[in-house]
């Protein structure tokens, strides 16, 4: 198989499956892997998430076991970019990724790794080791135990006056590592036995720039208009923001996602997508708070980010990515008809796993795509999340749980509303089955083909 073939889109579905998973790349793969590491120390490689832009790369996210003697064992993930022969991407490491890594070995966090980049420009292969990301150079020091429990202190004794008994260390865990784009840490304190207090456990979220300090005013607007709202929801409010790092410390939420109680829907599930109705409501009513960060977000917009989301569909599956840019032409035909609704704040990603069940109600997190735009985005958001999870289920009562979450949003919509939330929901069950269906997987085209197919019987019903 040839690369290039792959990365053009010439080799299909079967050349980017080869590349992410196939046993001839992966063997190259393992020996990059195995050649930063000392000897034995390569565990198994599991692939996690991956991202194909035709013509110009292909990113597969993966975890990997470590199997360091003597130590408890350790999972690390990687980035793994495949790009076209002359890229820059292939050529030697740059004096800030150099420097970067030289930091990392220095303060222990590269370890077992002895170095975090390596390149085959034979099979267009790049691979990248956390904490490495000169995009965020932050992370290096912010997965230094030591550095982390200073930063930790230090917000304690700012809240209380004093810092309170440390524990022995921070077991530190990456989340997401999305080099480039987004980072996300787990901090479990732990004891001298080694055990971990829940009770103590933070979520660092790393930031560019003011969007760190943007992102914290934002939450803590949310928060308290569910708190007055009284509707069953409340918002997540940050621990901590320290500008030194850009990072926002988050406590841990106890509970489980509102998308895994969709599995076997009951009365529960059925108040809780009531009271998730209410809740959006409630912060679409708000006047739209004067906060820095709050990007206007707009129908054509929207149309542009699915039209380049699903690039890779129109190549290895013409027909599908030709019914989508039908849908996207249909979608702005009709936008185009219908009475404007007034802007209101927007959460942007309104879904179900941003909402989580605790012994308090629900919760609500992550506020980065908050802005402004017609309320429908968020409505349609969540009505396409439902017919996600009850499709990934095979589930049936859609129908049902959409009601639920319509009826706590307002007993009656105007036809026009109604028609705009419907609109937007079969544009974003568009993206999400773009975004998630995992293109590793031997079922990608039937789930993809299947999905689309839904989000355009939908399109029809609603939009006769």
């Amino acid at each position: 198989m040839n690369i290039a073939d792959v990365l053009s889109g010439a080799a299909g579905l079967e050349g980017v499956q080869w590349a992410l998973c196939g046993p001839a790349m992966r063997k190259v793969l393992r020996g990059q892997l195995a050649a930063l590491l000392p000897p034995g120390q390569l565990g198994v490689c599991r692939l996690d998430r991956a991202k194909f832009k035709p013509g110009r790369k292909l990113t597969g996210y993966y975890n990997v076991d470590l199997r360091a003697p003597g130590a408890a064992p350790d999972t690390r993930p990687i980035a793994v970019t495949w790009t076209p022969p002359g890229s820059k991407d292939l050529g030697p490491p740059s004096p800030e990724l150099l420097e970067m890594q030289a930091e990392a070995v220095e303060r222990g966090t590269a370890a077992p790794f002895q170095q975090l980049v390596a390149v085959d420009p034979r099979s267009g292969l790049r691979v990248q080791v956390s904490p490495l990301d000169t995009d965020f150079p932050q992370l290096v020091r912010l997965s230094d135990p030591r550095h982390v429990q200073a930063m930790i202190a230090a917000v304690y004794a700012q809240e209380n006056g004093a810092a309170p008994p440390l524990p022995a260390r921070y077991v530190i865990t990456p989340i997401r590592y999305r080099p480039g784009q987004r980072h996300v840490l787990r901090y479990d304190p732990a004891g001298d036995d080694g055990q971990i207090d829940p009770a103590g456990t933070l979520f660092a979220k790393l930031y560019e720039g003011q969007a760190g300090a943007d992102a914290v005013r934002v939450a803590g607007w949310v928060a308290d208009q569910l708190d007055a709202a009284r509707r069953g929801v409340r918002g997540l409010r940050p621990k901590a923001y320290i500008p030194a790092d850009a990072v926002v410390l988050y406590p841990r939420v106890v509970g489980t996602p509102l998308s895994a109680q969709l599995q076997h829907p009951d009365a529960r599930a059925a108040m809780y997508l009531h009271n998730a109705g209410a809740a959006l409501r409630a912060l679409h009513a708000a006047p739209v708070p004067a906060l820095a960060g709050l990007e206007a977000h707009d129908f054509a917009k929207e149309i542009r980010a699915i039209a380049r989301a699903a690039e890779h569909v129109a190549a290895l599956l013409p027909d599908v990515g030709a019914s989508i840019q039908a849908m996207l032409d249909r979608a702005q035909e009709v936008h185009a008809r219908l009475d404007p609704q007034p802007t209101t704040f927007v959460h942007g990603d309104f879904k179900a796993d941003h909402l989580w069940v605790t012994a308090d109600g629900l919760t609500l997190i992550d506020f980065d795509t908050c802005g402004r735009a017609e309320p429908a985005l968020d409505v349609g958001k969540f009505l396409a999340d439902l017919q996600w999870w009850y499709a990934a289920y095979a589930a049936p009562g859609v129908e049902q749980a959409q009601a639920h979450f319509l009826g706590g949003y307002a007993a009656t919509l105007a036809a026009g509303d109604l028609q705009r939330a419907r609109l937007y929901e079969t544009l974003v069950l568009v993206k999400m089955t773009v975004h998630r269906v995992p293109l590793f997987r031997g079922d990608w085209a039937g789930r993809t083909t299947d999905l689309i197919r839904r989000a355009e019987s939908i399109l029809a019903v609603a939009m006769p």
